[in-house]
């Protein structure tokens, strides 16, 4: 293990395999590198993974893939050929565990499945990431993060009630997916090395979604709601909803609790509305949340969001800004906490980014290098990894298998 991929923190000493594209399955394998684990990244010839020239780009080249591809080294190989697959099955032996996120039966038909690479190191764990699982009869389906979330359940649930379900302005889906890909990936690890047997870890985007979808499912059979769309508030709990303020900010404010709700009147100045009936209690609250709404809008829509915030801080209310990337970048929050790094891309951009979450207090991880240059660790890997000395590096490459930038 080099310093190009290995890190100090909680996941020093383990090494991932990552295999496939766009988002699910390299979004989980920069959290497992933010971690400190060595994170090899397979991509193909050529272009390499889609996600070096997706959303906001410059000179063609993507902002997002400095971070999405942070502490990991990129390795060039054509898996359409044998002789490449063979390198990456070689690969996969020194590694403690496989991400990949293929359409389901892509590796079986390269040989590369789970039953083949565990014959050669039993210890293996291979995490599957796709849109419908590696069973079930939509297995086989090509399954995106929104087809994921439309059929998870949050979409349904999602934007205002007059409207058609909307969607997140990220790929909710596919990092849910990535994030239960890692909590797999840590279980199945911690089994390996007490049963000394390695295992398969099946993530569906769908299922990643529902996960998180709360008791609807008891809702609807037992309780005969089906859960909707309500905006900018969930049904029954109130107030608790965005503000405007009087310098055109936006505010949340959470005060639902009986004593929350309290402070906030005192902190309007009218203490006696906690004692009102339509408010005094917290289903009279969700019963009159409108009109509630309406009150508490007309009373911070006098005053500036800094006031508030400071406001909200002497009376015990919970309340923030709506924030947007601007705010991010210079919030002392974020700055404190370490949540704005910033690291120079291969191009020579000092590109800002998110820092690592959840935070180790004694083994913390670590952003120690942006997204590779496409095939930039190939050799160095190939060398480190399965001792190829030059000559049978240049073999490889005369028959196409490996490549580098």
């Amino acid at each position: 293990m080099t310093d190009a991929g290995a890190g100090a923190g909680p996941l020093s000493g383990l090494r991932v395999l990552e295999l496939g594209n766009f988002i699910a399955g390299p979004f989980a394998g920069q959290l497992l590198g933010d971690y400190g684990a060595d994170v090899i990244k397979v991509e193909a010839p050529g272009e390499g993974d889609p996600m070096r020239r997706w959303g906001v780009t410059r000179d063609g080249e993507s902002l997002w893939w400095p971070t999405i591809a942070r502490n990991k080294r990129s390795v060039v190989l054509d898996l359409r050929l044998r002789e490449a697959r063979e390198v990456a099955a070689r690969l996969a032996e020194q590694c403690d565990v496989v991400v990949e996120n293929f359409r389901p039966g892509t590796l079986e038909r390269w040989g590369l499945s789970y039953s083949e690479l565990s014959a050669r190191h039993p210890k293996l764990v291979m995490v599957h990431i796709s849109g419908f699982g590696q069973s079930g009869p939509l297995a086989g389906q090509a399954g995106f993060g929104s087809v994921g979330e439309a059929m998870g359940g949050i979409r349904f649930t999602t934007g205002s009630p007059d409207r058609p379900p909307a969607r997140a302005g990220i790929s909710l889906g596919d990092a849910l997916a990535s994030m239960f890909g890692v909590i797999g990936t840590l279980a199945a690890v911690v089994s390996a090395r007490a049963s000394g047997q390695g295992q398969e870890v099946d993530v569906a985007i769908y299922e990643a979604v529902a996960a998180l979808m709360e008791s609807t499912m008891a809702d609807y059979e037992i309780g005969g709601v089906v859960r909707s769309r309500s905006g900018s508030v969930l049904p029954g709990v109130s107030p608790s909803n965005v503000y405007p303020t009087a310098d055109g900010a936006e505010v949340v404010v959470a005060a639902n609790a009986d004593g929350v709700f309290g402070r906030l009147c005192e902190a309007m100045g009218q203490p006696e509305m906690s004692q009102d009936e339509r408010f005094a209690t917290h289903g009279e609250r969700g019963r009159n949340m409108e009109e509630l709404d309406v009150l508490i809008g007309a009373w911070t829509s006098g005053r500036t969001c800094d006031e508030l915030l400071e406001l909200f801080d002497q009376y015990g209310v919970p309340a923030g800004r709506i924030f947007t990337a601007p705010d991010m970048l210079r919030d002392p929050q974020y700055l404190a906490r370490d949540m704005v790094q910033r690291v120079v891309s291969s191009q020579g951009w000092e590109v800002p980014m998110t820092g690592v979450v959840p935070r180790f207090v004694g083994t913390p991880g670590s952003v120690r290098h942006p997204g590779p240059v496409l095939g930039e660790h190939t050799e160095e890997v190939l060398t480190e990894l399965l001792g190829l000395d030059a000559a049978a590096i240049a073999v490889l490459r005369g028959t196409g298998a490996i490549g580098t930038d």
